[in-house]
């Protein structure tokens, strides 16, 4: 237990964002899912994972986050476990392997995966600060990233492999590499992403980017079809939206996932512009919250972990965010704290249990 003066140093504004946003979220899930009664019990199960989330920032925030930097290993291994365990044995949704059925609950280890690769890099980064930040240097550290996201490339999940390697470029970023192996990196990075495309994707994965490229605006099926939709919900809602449960294109079912994927529409049809900005702004606040915390820390490992938690967050709704606008390809990014799914949101508040950690115990200030 950590001493009680600390509780002050708790950063109750990010607790208090996230409370909003998943309570927000739960609203938003419960209208998504109000023209198909099956999907009833998804928002009860939205809130058990919501109350077991804020148990883990608690539990976590009493655990110092230097614990974590000797239990790496262990961690890693269990991770690449897991991973294994889900290529060899775990059947398919939606054309790839990514859950793990218990009888109970599915589990996803991939969003488990991208918490521990954040641990994994602070920590090389923290013990490797004075290191020559050179190409030996940050090889090693792609190759912590790798490791994991290697084996989430072949379930086929292209997307978490860009969230992983984001996170790993914006960390190498920030812990120092020269603007001229950045520039290398970058134009190496495109010209194997545009061999992926020919030779190593999958078929489904070549269709989305194709049908975002060149769609077709009579599509009655598909990708192309929701995201038709999705443009059209955001845009019927206007300025202020149509009201909470009574956004047409959302309750007539005409979105798929519209309580995942595609979340984001829905507030835009409800809530609006408006709404949407909302959103947006609240999100934000949650990224600076972290930022913060990265700012303060005691130590590089801490706010390592702090800087690779606000990535996380800020790129995924980005991301989900993006393909809402039609602006990128279909990825199957969930919207943090807002969007349906258990493993995601429990990891995501595994790492705002983390930034309550670092934030705790952070350096002495000045004022």
């Amino acid at each position: 237990m950590f001493r009680s003066e600390r509780w002050r140093h708790f950063d109750f504004w990010l607790l208090g964002a996230v409370f909003l946003a998943l309570v927000f979220g739960v609203a938003m899930i419960r209208s998504a899912i109000g023209c198909n009664l099956s999907l009833a019990g998804l928002v009860q199960r939205q809130m058990i994972y919501a109350g077991l989330g804020f148990l883990v920032i608690l539990l976590v925030a009493l655990i110092d986050y230097r614990f974590w930097g000797g239990a790496i290993i262990p961690m890693y291994a269990v991770i690449i476990g897991f991973l294994l365990i889900l290529y060899l044995t775990a059947g398919q949704r939606f054309g790839a392997a990514r859950w793990i059925e218990t009888g109970l609950v599915s589990i996803q280890p991939t969003e488990l995966a991208k918490i521990v690769i954040i641990l994994a890099l602070a920590s090389f980064f923290a013990k490797n600060v004075h290191v020559p930040h050179k190409w030996g240097w940050m090889t090693k550290s792609l190759l912590i990233a790798t490791g994991i996201a290697g084996l989430i490339f072949i379930q086929p999940n292209l997307s978490n492999v860009v969230v992983i390697l984001v996170i790993w470029g914006l960390m190498v970023w920030v812990s120092g590499l020269e603007l001229k192996e950045l520039g290398i990196l970058a134009a190496v990075g495109l010209v194997l992403a545009v061999l992926a495309f020919f030779f190593v994707i999958e078929d489904y994965q070549r269709a989305r980017i194709t049908t975002f490229l060149f769609p077709d605006p009579n599509a009655r099926h598909g990708a192309t079809y929701n995201v038709l939709q999705a443009a059209i919900a955001l845009g019927s809602g206007g300025l202020s939206g149509k009201g909470w449960g009574q956004g047409t294109q959302t309750q007539l079912c005409f979105m798929k996932v519209r309580h995942t994927d595609f979340i984001f529409s829905v507030v835009g049809e409800e809530f609006g512009f408006i709404g949407a900005v909302l959103v947006l702004l609240l999100l934000g606040f949650i990224v600076y919250r972290c930022l913060r915390a990265a700012r303060l820390a005691r130590d590089p490992f801490g706010s390592m972990i702090a800087f690779g938690v606000a990535v996380l967050i800020f790129f995924q709704g980005a991301v989900n965010i993006a393909v809402n606008l039609n602006l990128i390809p279909v990825t199957g990014l969930p919207l943090p704290f807002i969007s349906y799914g258990g493993s995601g949101l429990l990891s995501m508040m595994l790492g705002v249990g983390l930034v309550e950690s670092v934030i705790l115990r952070h350096k002495p200030l000045d004022f």
